[in-house]
């Protein structure tokens, strides 16, 4: 599959407008609701001319404790995403891709990573649930939870749009979210890089040395 880039500012006006529904059969949500320019490209992620500011989000983790975002992942390299537990495809796999690449960092900058997992389903997705789903992924991932205004407002800081959960007609529930990863520097604590539902885990292999440096890949 050919790779595309997001024009940086292109990405900024629209992204918060590109949702995915995990899960869904209709063509329509898999959609962008805005059209984007792109151009292809051989790097995996998109660089920002203007980098985001680390949302200001106090949440719960999943041992039901509150977590500051900005304060505990200060001067860190961090991955956020946000998602649900229940859904089907997207959410595991980007997930699974981060964990897989995670994998093959030298031991210390395993450490030194922070990837953060924000639930776009928070009535479900309870510290208990959330925290049990992540440890099939990595016991390192940090699970927040909260209630969705809050989640929703920190989603929109980073340009990512979520729909509260709705009901389908055959009684399953789907969310509505962005699908980006956003990557911050920890020498700026800014959202400098975007990743989307397609980047593999080769690609994070090779790009996550470079994210622990704080380097553009």
């Amino acid at each position: 599959m050919s790779k595309k880039t997001v024009l940086a500012a292109a990405f900024v006006a629209a992204a918060a407008l590109t949702l995915s529904a995990c899960g869904s059969s209709e063509d329509s949500a898999k959609k962008p609701i805005a059209d984007v320019s792109v151009q292809p490209k051989t790097k995996a992620a998109t660089a920002l001319d203007q980098p985001f500011t680390k949302p200001n989000l106090v949440l719960t983790d999943t041992h039901g404790k509150k977590y500051d975002l900005r304060e505990r992942t200060k001067g860190k390299p961090t991955l956020i995403y946000f998602g649900y537990t229940n859904c089907p495809d997207v959410c595991p796999l980007i997930m699974s891709n981060i964990a897989i690449a995670k994998k093959s960092l030298p031991k210390a900058d395993q450490e030194k990573l922070q990837v953060i997992f924000v639930t776009t389903d928070p009535e479900r997705d309870t510290p208990s649930s959330l925290g049990s789903w992540l440890k099939q992924q990595d016991p390192a991932f940090t699970g927040l939870t909260g209630d969705f205004p809050t989640i929703q407002a920190g989603a929109r800081q980073i340009g990512i749009g979520i729909d509260a959960p709705k009901k389908e007609k055959d009684g399953t529930v789907v969310s509505m979210h962005g699908s980006q990863v956003i990557a911050f520097s920890p020498k700026t604590d800014q959202g400098y890089l975007v990743y989307s539902e397609d980047t593999s885990p080769d690609d994070y292999i090779k790009d996550l040395p470079k994210i622990i440096k704080g380097e553009t890949p």
